[in-house]
């Protein structure tokens, strides 16, 4: 009797394994066909964006000064720079102290441990364009700060401080425990252990964080409209108005004026978030082998 019964659950356990290697087979294909379509379409816009901006390079669109002749990015090149600094240096010093708090300080099973977490994890999908409507209502209306540097630098700090909070956190819980214990067991304490122990260690993925966040605050346009205005010139005090690279190619594309200095300033755009990144993973490369 048993020798009629094992062929039958020999042939069914050869069934289930080839319909698994199947079942496998096909998820690997479905994974590969998504990433080269990824690749590829991210190869399709940065090809098409040089070929029709590379031509439309000129020195008229570097000159110091923006007018409606040259259209120049200069003044938009140096807001964008200046703008990013302004919000880095609010939302990073908040976002690495409250990863900080929630890691170390405030207990693993704390309740409003959670509750942040969520609260985070939502925020950080909100549109741009509902922070450029807060920053509209309480920063440029409320507060009367005007269209401004300040605005659009506030605006921004608090849509990245979320991301940049949480990708902080996991950096600071992906240290070791031993770390804490060994530093503990040397008498150091709390604080010493954060600031000689666990930030050092966890450096790589806090500058990850930032430079998510310095990605997002270069390519945005929807919240600055509101918050920063449309003026391309660079402030003289943090009280005045300002337009990036984004959205500078936001005005010239609805104007219909000067299609061809928008791909030259889309090639500007690219090549600046280019240099960021080679800049951040070098920075992340070195901390990491110190």
């Amino acid at each position: 009797m048993s020798q009629a019964i094992s062929p039958t659950i020999n042939s069914r356990l050869t069934r289930r394994t080839r319909s698994r290697s199947i079942g496998a087979w096909i998820l690997r294909l479905l994974v590969y066909l998504g990433a080269l379509l990824s690749v590829g379409v991210l190869l399709f816009i940065v090809v098409y964006i040089l070929i029709m901006g590379i031509p439309h390079l000129s020195p008229a669109l570097f000159d110091p000064v923006y007018n409606s002749t040259n259209v120049s990015l200069m003044p938009a090149l140096a807001n964008t720079l200046l703008i990013t600094l302004v919000a880095l240096v609010i939302a990073v010093p908040l976002g690495l102290g409250a990863a900080i708090y929630l890691t170390e300080y405030a207990g693993r099973k704390n309740r409003i441990v959670g509750a942040v977490r969520v609260t985070a994890e939502t925020l950080s999908g909100i549109p741009s364009i509902v922070y450029g409507l807060f920053g509209l209502l309480f920063f440029v209306t409320y507060l009367n700060w005007r269209m401004s540097l300040i605005s659009g630098a506030l605006t921004l700090a608090i849509m990245i401080l979320p991301l940049i909070m949480r990708t902080s956190e996991e950096a600071l819980k992906a240290v070791p425990d031993l770390y804490r214990e060994g530093s503990f067991g040397l008498g150091a304490g709390r604080l010493r252990t954060v600031l000689r122990v666990l930030l050092p260690s966890a450096t790589p993925g806090i500058l990850a964080g930032i430079l998510l966040g310095i990605g997002r605050i270069v390519g945005e346009s929807a919240a600055l409209i509101y918050t920063a205005g449309t003026v391309a010139e660079i402030p003289s005090g943090l009280f005045d108005s300002t337009r990036t690279l984004s959205v500078h190619m936001y005005v010239l594309a609805s104007e219909g004026l000067h299609v061809e200095q928008t791909y030259a300033t889309a090639v500007v755009l690219l090549l600046l978030v280019l240099i960021i990144n080679t800049l951040a993973a070098t920075l992340v490369r070195r901390f990491a082998k110190g």
